[in-house]
């Protein structure tokens, strides 16, 4: 299949037109990679099979953690340090020094969240996540009733947890603008990615920033923006490019259902791609943006 659905030629600037290659296969649904610039290796999540690998930047894989308690997304803060999403549990947890993990939050109001299920850091080291259900059903989770009436997006900072919103039917794969001034979340349920003004208090309302079409399986997941503004969603087909602006430039095509990907290697311009049962890499000619 060709690796590029060219919607409009200025993706030919963002991304490259190189074939996708496959990085390691034989997964059950793949989730959550964070590349780490220090260490140079890439983390991501097996939900089904609970647990965590690691890709080093020559190529070796190896168990990171196991069990992961049905970990979904991954981020690391400004100090280098781990945040996973756990379905399971229901918590967001970040992982110290020595290896231990510290519950960062898993009740709002004194009940249990949903499934926390993708997270993003904030310079200023702001955690913000998403929380649908999507972790309390089987393959993807734990059987079991829900204690909130709602899915939410969260922050957690210098003011505690806050709700932002709960007016997002399927809160999954979320990221900052450049400025930091809005946060895009993707809502599976709805098609479409949702863009909220973030203020000191909360957020200053909010709008349908782009809807996802177009042939092939697979939804509104993984969001990611590049260090020149574009903004990257899984989406029916793959991986859907959009400018700065919300315009579509294309998809980059891929075999499976896409759930999540990031930038990596050492001049951050690698996509590490999860695709349900395989990990594929695939050049971009815009790099992505450190963690840290």
């Amino acid at each position: 299949m060709p690796a590029l659905e060219v919607r409009d030629p200025r993706l030919h600037e963002v991304v490259a037109d190189d074939p996708l290659r496959r990085v390691a296969t034989g997964f059950r649904f793949l989730e959550g990679p964070v590349w780490h610039p220090v260490e140079r290796s890439l983390v991501f999540s097996d939900i089904p099979a609970a647990r965590m690998s690691r890709l080093s930047a020559g190529g070796a894989l190896s168990v990171m953690r196991d069990p992961s308690r049905m970990a979904n997304g991954n981020a690391y803060d400004r100090q280098g340090r781990l945040l996973t999403c756990e379905h399971a549990t229901s918590r967001l947890v970040r992982q110290e020094a020595d290896g231990s993990l510290v519950t960062l939050a898993d009740r709002f109001r004194g009940r249990e969240l949903n499934s926390p299920n993708d997270v993003v850091v904030a310079g200023d080291g702001t955690i913000y996540f998403t929380d649908p259900a999507y972790g309390r059903a089987a393959p993807y989770g734990v059987p079991r009733s829900r204690e909130l009436s709602f899915c939410g997006v969260y922050r957690l900072g210098a003011h505690g947890l806050e709700l932002l919103t709960d007016d997002v039917e399927g809160p999954n794969g979320l990221c900052l603008s450049l400025d930091e001034r809005h946060l895009f979340v993707a809502d599976t349920e709805r098609m479409h990615i949702r863009r909220f003004a973030l203020t000191e208090s909360g957020v200053a309302g909010s709008a349908v920033w782009a809807r996802l079409t177009g042939p092939g399986t697979g939804e509104p997941d993984g969001l990611k923006i590049d260090s020149a503004g574009n903004l990257f969603s899984c989406g029916p087909g793959g991986i859907h490019v959009f400018d700065p602006a919300g315009s579509a430039l294309g998809v980059i095509r891929v075999p499976e259902v896409t759930a999540n990907f990031t930038w990596g290697d050492d001049d951050m311009r690698t996509l590490y791609i999860c695709a349900s049962t395989t990990l594929h890499r695939f050049r971009t000619r815009v790099p992505g943006i450190r963690a840290f």
